[in-house]
């Protein structure tokens, strides 16, 4: 039998072409303030990529007239391999009385990164393309225990239908487990009978392991969760864990009987994140695209205020940062130059003293001469 031709080998090729370039992830998340959004993404990255605002601070400070766009990144690797991580934050989302519209700052971010995508395809040079795009979006429900509220639910249908909406109830620790379970029943009922769009993992059929795993984060959905920075010590000896301290015992994250934060975890880590960013591309993407080059989608215009748009704060802040550095080195040139100048002024005036020393020392000599030459006569 003649030897093997080598295409299996492909898969190697990719592995370690994908290895070395790393991945870009973008996360956003969206909910009322004060339900542990910033906690939660701490704790699942297990590191602090945003820090937490202080409690009495928040609580002093003024409503968000607006809702705002705030992007945190972060380069996290593991096992040499490097995420770039873009983490989106909406801070001011449903915290007025009247939160009309209060979710189109939102809308519109996700429909610019897809149209500003697609423009930068059309150009000659695609080689650094800026990709925003939005690969999954957390959307926090209030731990009400009872249904979804309007708000919630005209949110979760504008979202659903652009990007990968997974629906989540904060601080699941604040109710029983058959409150829990009644309060996502609830959930789960509103979202199918509104129709609303949610991601739902792949089952693959091939592996029995793989397609029970997915149909278990399936039945989990709505994924109740915990956040939690501290850890603490649950049994003498053993390593502590991260939970929620009480008095009457210790709320585990990653414990399956308290939340399903491992669950969420598995999801949008460590089995479902390369279809998180496939299904992006190929589903929410294209769908823009095509309703965008049939003229079904207007333009868009990005005649938008900088107050409230978020690529023109970070434009903004790149220019301001640009026009420092720009300072700080023109500065440094102009002490550069003072010190040549300097320096070439002591040197001329050196060349200057020895000059005039050696014209004296020759007009020393001359009257030498001349009176030498005078005795002689």
């Amino acid at each position: 039998m003649s030897e093997q031709i080598g295409i299996s080998n492909l898969p190697n090729q990719r592995y370690k072409l994908a290895s070395k370039n790393g991945g870009y992830f973008t996360l956003m998340v969206a909910g009322e303030s004060g339900l542990g959004k910033t906690t939660f993404i701490n704790t699942l990255f297990q590191t602090t990529l945003k820090q937490s605002p202080d409690a009495k601070v928040r609580h002093k400070s003024d409503i968000h007239k607006t809702v705002e766009i705030e992007i945190t990144r972060a380069e996290l690797e593991e096992k040499n391999y490097t995420l770039r991580l873009n983490v989106i934050d909406t801070p001011g989302f449903g915290d007025n009385i009247n939160n009309r519209n209060a979710f189109q700052p939102i809308v519109d971010f996700i429909d610019d990164q897809h149209d500003l995508y697609m423009k930068q395809e059309q150009q000659p040079e695609r080689a650094r393309a800026h990709d925003l795009r939005v690969h999954a979006c957390l959307y926090f429900i209030r731990p009400t225990g009872h249904t979804l509220k309007p708000l919630d639910v005209e949110v979760m249908k504008k979202l659903g239908s652009r990007c990968n909406l997974i629906p989540v109830i904060a601080k699941a620790d604040t109710l029983s487990p058959n409150e829990m379970l009644d309060f996502k029943n609830n959930i789960r009922a509103i979202i199918e009978a509104q129709d609303i769009r949610i991601y739902s993992p792949p089952i693959d059929h091939e592996d029995q392991g793989a397609a029970e795993h997915a149909r278990q984060l399936i039945e989990s959905m709505p994924f109740a969760v915990i956040g939690s920075e501290e850890l603490h010590e649950v049994t003498p000896g053993a390593a502590p864990v991260a939970g929620r301290k009480y008095p009457w015992g210790i709320v585990e994250v990653e414990n399956d009987q308290h939340c399903d934060f491992r669950k969420l975890r598995s999801l949008l880590l460590r089995i479902n994140m390369l279809d998180l960013i496939l299904s992006t591309e190929e589903l929410h993407y294209e769908t823009y695209r095509s309703l965008r080059l049939s003229d079904d989608v207007p333009e868009r215009s990005h005649e938008i205020s900088r107050i409230n748009n978020p690529k023109f704060l970070e434009e903004e802040k790149a220019l301001r940062q640009a026009f420092s550095n720009q300072v700080k080195v023109e500065e440094q040139r102009f002490k550069q130059w003072e010190q040549n100048i300097n320096t070439e002024r002591a040197r001329l005036n050196h060349d200057l003293s020895e000059i005039q020393e050696q014209i004296k020392q020759m007009e020393d000599q001359i009257k030498k001469l001349e009176i030498s030459k005078g005795i002689k006569v």
